[in-house]
């Protein structure tokens, strides 16, 4: 009987150890540093890994038909998945205040033939959606690097319909651990509500970042 217990004790250990170690691996090379290290596509296909596209878009409610705008697009990492979800009868709007990245966009919807996408060359305080007319404004993982949120977020309500959505994933540094590339949850809370919007839930199914959606506040 000692034999088995000290048996089910090491397996016990064993099984803990791997627990923790394969989440600390997950944590480095999702890590700011490891990224550096990466080609575009290997960026792409790691963060596509950590914030798996079918499953945030599910959760925050994308479907065909919609108008949707991003705020950070980049070079298209998340475009190309909300494009192909909305489909020709829907619209992406994919603002970033980096020309480079608009540029590239560009050339990348020519490349894939994305028809539906409207890459945008916002400015900091106003990512210049057109007005009342969008259904979900997404920002991913470009939260914590957007200087002026109080400035710009209290712009996005005018571009959302009245039932629109304001949806945020960013890292959370209790699940992942990370110092920085991240905002606290409660940063978080605090900015998007002081400027004049409504916590509808937060949904936790991401290994290290939180989805929060939220709708403008009833006046």
């Amino acid at each position: 009987m000692i034999k088995v217990n000290i048996m089910i004790g090491i397996l016990t250990w064993e099984r803990c150890f791997f627990l923790k170690f394969s989440h600390l691996v997950l944590s480095i090379l999702l890590s700011p540093v490891f990224a550096g290290c990466q080609s575009p596509d290997e960026w792409e296909a790691a963060q596509n890994k950590r914030q798996p596209p079918d499953k945030v878009l599910n959760a925050i409610g994308v479907q065909a038909g919609m108008k949707v705008g991003e705020i950070g697009a980049g070079q298209g990492r998340y475009v190309v998945h909300v494009s192909k979800r909305v489909g020709p009868s829907g619209s992406v709007y994919a603002s970033d205040i980096d020309k480079k990245k608009t540029d590239y966009l560009k050339k990348r919807c020519r490349r894939d033939s994305l028809k539906n996408v409207y890459p945008i060359l916002g400015d900091p305080a106003d990512p210049k959606f057109p007005v009342h007319e969008l259904d979900v404004v997404y920002i991913i993982g470009t939260y914590h690097h957007i200087e002026n949120r109080i400035d710009l977020l209290p712009t996005v309500k005018s571009s959302l319909k009245p039932d629109g959505i304001l949806a945020i994933i960013e890292n959370e540094p209790s699940k992942s651990g990370w110092t920085s590339h991240t905002t606290p949850e409660e940063t978080v809370l605090k900015e998007v509500e002081q400027s004049g919007y409504e916590l509808i839930r937060i949904v936790d199914i991401l290994a290290v970042d939180l989805i929060y959606i939220f709708k403008v506040e009833a006046k």
